[in-house]
């Protein structure tokens, strides 16, 4: 069974740092997406960082050059660093797995692993809040 748990939110200020961490288990191959994606209340979940099983990755634009998007195959762990923190970053962040489908690589692109359709396994989140 695959479980999906994150770690790591909290409450820091602005300028601040923290990084998130997402343990993925219960699989045996992974060739397609995993990443990050965040929420507020009475808007939809939006992609903030992503990575194919071959290492590339892609980011929102709103979190380019302050947030790293990285996995550790030996302990199944995907970590998301942020940094620069600002208030807007206050959310709720899921972490997200595409385990079912097989992509060879070259033919899947970070930009559709944004979108949350690509997801079939989701932790319950870890919320992230940003004081100004």
């Amino acid at each position: 069974q695959v479980q999906v748990m994150e770690s790591g939110g909290g409450s820091v200020q602005t300028g601040g740092s923290l990084t998130l961490s997402c343990t993925v288990s219960g699989y045996s191959y992974w060739s397609s997406c995993m990443g990050w994606f965040r929420q507020v209340p009475d808007k939809e979940r939006e992609g903030v960082a992503v990575m194919l099983a071959d290492g590339d990755s892609g980011y929102a634009d709103s979190v380019k050059g302050r947030f790293t998007i990285s996995h550790d195959k030996d302990k199944n762990t995907l970590y998301l660093q942020m940094n620069s923190l600002r208030p807007e970053d206050t959310a709720l962040y899921y972490c997200a797995a595409d385990l079912d489908h097989e992509r060879a690589p070259g033919t899947w692109w970070p930009s559709h692993c944004m979108s949350t359709k690509e997801y079939n396994y989701w932790g319950q989140g870890t919320q992230v809040t940003v004081s100004s």
